[in-house]
């Protein structure tokens, strides 16, 4: 199975932003606890290279690890270089798409509006992560509507109670984070055990 069917077939990304390398393996396996099998380090974390290399040494014969907040081609090169499968930004970078693609990683540049979302999946984008999604439902209803081709992955806003709602609009994957991980709670044996049940609420919600 290729890493793109991995992430059409899991489809929830857990964003850990803003945790040290020391916490990122014991986030990660909680997260595995609780069913989640792609987990994405924004690039704007402490030591974020680090961790990426810590995750894919660790866990990456049972999940996948990505790199997340990539702005430009050069980042995108030292993250897979690290072990990251897949590249995700918050912006739509054509030399970014293109630096991922090449060195086989998968590419989920950000978007937002129809005209950014058409620009970055003919750019090569493998799935076009829409964000910010405080727009809901709705407004992945009606992109898909003229632009039901392309894959979309909305970011922002999603929650257990809503995520079945996006699946059912057509979403492919599903970006989250604090409602995952928030970095800012002490990680603790019951934060680790809290993500793990906040990640089976996800995983359950669109079995």
């Amino acid at each position: 199975m290729t890493v793109l069917d991995q992430i059409l077939q899991y489809k929830i990304v857990a964003i850990i932003r803003g945790a040290g390398s020391a916490d990122v393996l014991d986030i990660s396996k909680a997260l595995y606890d609780g069913g989640v099998r792609l987990v994405e380090v924004t690039l704007n974390s402490p030591n974020a290279i680090r961790s990426i290399e810590i995750l894919s040494a660790a866990l990456g014969d049972k999940m996948l690890i990505g790199a997340g907040t990539v702005l430009d081609a050069s980042a995108a090169k030292t993250a897979v270089g690290a072990g990251a499968r897949f590249i995700i930004s918050p912006t739509l970078d054509p030399d970014t798409i293109r630096q991922t693609k090449d060195l086989g990683a998968v590419s989920m540049p950000g978007a937002f509006t129809p005209t950014e979302i058409y620009q970055a999946y003919i750019a090569g984008g493998d799935i076009i992560k829409v964000f910010p999604g405080i727009l809901g439902v709705e407004y992945i209803k009606s992109i898909r509507a003229p632009l039901p081709q392309i894959p979309m992955m909305p970011t922002g806003g999603v929650s257990a109670e809503n995520i079945r709602s996006f699946l059912d609009a057509g979403a492919v994957a599903f970006g989250i984070g604090t409602a995952l991980v928030n970095p800012q709670k002490a990680l603790t044996e019951a934060y680790l055990a809290e993500i793990s049940a906040n990640a089976r609420k996800f995983v359950e919600s669109i079995s």
